[in-house]
């Protein structure tokens, strides 16, 4: 078929780790645009970036990073972009450089996104601060190009239920709630699941950890492997003590043929999706589920004219494994089929998960393994917050019969059901479900449920009192009756 010169495609990856340390975050995307380019076969490609966009950092803050990226890669960039916080950003601004190259408003573009955050919470431990660029407000501010995504509804907030390692537990509850396991059951269903991610990771030269772990090693609570929120192990959260940067250099099909990238090194963005779930962890229709994933997926699919069973290689969000219980539930996906393994990279725990940036490390892990088996698709998910923004993208070396395509789903995604949540509630609910959180000492801290009213609301609360959490930790307490407060904190009745 004769190619539109102006069809973007993904030429160069590159992916950089610091172990030693020190390395500010703007130098390790530098680093890893240089082997981009040397992927891509062209020492000229770096010179001709005339859009760098890149994902928020959360290490150091830059005014426009972009612009010291292009500085040190000697390009003359005539656009610069940032994103603020969300996993799902790396392939949302994938799908814009698509378009944008397609319609003639950039050529080369550069993506990427690095931290050096072991660094940086190493030096804050020592109480010393790096000494990296400082940008000062002469540099203009770089363009927003994704927005943070919303994590603080008021329900949430008003019971400090304010993070990922409090909330994702909870959809895990879930899970294993309507999986009808039991907690010891559940606990080495997920130690498995997990131990299949670190042998991908074990053959991953760009992975942190490059160990496989038994599914007892990762389930089980040890010194080394302290529990953080049940049912989650240090092992069974996402590692952002990493220094990872990761590039991804996109052009025309006329710049790649100019510049004489050769064939075999192309590789064709399909198709991209994006959706949300409800802001409000309480609103969304089922904890265990998620309508935004589901409709993105398949539509993703449709878009590149392909069905599951033709996607050889996937890559799910992995941040924790209900995440990816949910995302594989969703799209169909098998959670244990040897022959599909449901990431490229070993995930966020044993991949790396430098914050925003891990799904440029996926992207760039799934073009190798693509151009690895000309011909072949690949899936890559990616989600923002608290399995709230989803973006996906298939990947194949030759191209699109239709030409790149992107559709935003969220039309779809609207009417789907939702739960009527209170944002404080007084009275006697049941349990949903519920996770506990655990010290750096090893005892249980402070507890949070969902529970439903019965009128089918759902009401957030908490507790810290000593007798509540010993009955969380010690009963499967599904279904129980708690007595929640005006201020958002429960007890169960007393035995």
């Amino acid at each position: 078929m004769t190619l539109d010169p102006r069809t973007p495609i993904l030429v160069g990856t590159g992916q950089a780790d610091e172990r030693g340390g020190g390395v500010e975050p703007v130098d390790l995307m530098v680093r890893a645009a240089r082997e981009a380019a040397a992927d891509a076969g062209s020492a000229r490609l770096l010179a001709l970036v005339d859009s760098v966009r890149v994902v928020g950092l959360l290490s150091w803050r830059y005014r426009d990073p972009g612009a010291l990226v292009g500085e040190r890669i000697g390009a003359t960039v005539r656009h610069t972009g940032y994103s603020g916080n969300g996993g799902s950003t790396p392939q949302v601004l994938v799908n814009g450089a698509a378009e944008d190259i397609a319609a003639g408003r950039a050529d080369v573009v550069l993506i990427g996104g690095a931290e050096s955050w072991r660094t940086r919470t190493k030096l804050r431990a020592q109480k010393q601060r790096p000494e990296w660029t400082v940008q000062d407000e002469s540099v203009p501010a770089a363009e927003i190009m994704v927005t943070d995504v919303p994590m603080a509804d008021e329900s949430e907030r008003r019971i400090g239920l304010d993070r990922p390692s409090y909330v994702y537990p909870l959809f895990e509850q879930a899970l294993r709630i309507s999986a009808g396991r039991s907690p010891e059951e559940h606990r080495e269903f997920i130690g498995g699941l997990w131990s299949r991610f670190s042998k991908i990771a074990a053959t991953n030269p760009n992975a942190w950890v490059q160990r496989e772990y038994t599914a007892a090693e990762i389930a089980t609570p040890s010194p080394e492997n302290r529990m953080i929120s049940t049912p989650y192990t240090k092992l069974l959260n996402s590692n952002n003590m990493v220094d990872q940067g990761a590039v991804l250099l996109m052009c025309s099909v006329e710049t790649a043929t100019r510049l004489g990238i050769a064939r075999e090194n192309w590789v064709f963005p399909q198709s991209g999706t994006e959706s949300h779930d409800t802001y409000a962890i309480a609103e969304r229709g089922a904890l265990d589920g998620s309508p935004a994933i589901r409709i993105a997926g398949a539509r993703a699919l449709e878009l590149a004219g392909i069905g599951l069973d033709d996607v050889a290689h996937v890559d799910i969000y992995s941040c924790f494994p209900s995440a990816v219980q949910v995302a594989a539930n969703e799209l169909g996906l098998a959670l244990d089929d040897p022959g599909r393994p449901l990431t490229v990279t070993g995930g966020l725990t044993f991949g790396g998960g430098p914050w925003n940036n891990y799904v440029s490390h996926s992207i760039a892990t799934m073009a190798r393994r693509v151009r690895e088996s000309p011909g072949s698709y690949g899936l890559v998910t990616a989600n923002s917050g608290y399995l709230t923004k989803h973006a996906v993208g298939v990947y194949r070396t030759e191209p699109p019969a239709g030409g790149f395509r992107r559709l935003d789903v969220q039309a779809e995604v609207v009417g789907q059901p939702t739960t009527a949540a209170l944002v404080s509630y007084a009275g006697t609910a049941s349990v949903e479900s519920w996770t506990v959180v655990y010290g750096r000492d090893g005892s249980p801290e402070r507890g949070f449920l969902a529970a439903r009213t019965a009128a089918g609301e759902r009401a957030l609360a908490a507790t810290t009192d000593a007798e509540d959490l010993a009955r969380l930790t010690e009963v499967d307490v599904a279904g129980q009756h708690v007595s929640i407060a005006e201020n958002g904190q429960f007890h169960f009745a007393r035995r």
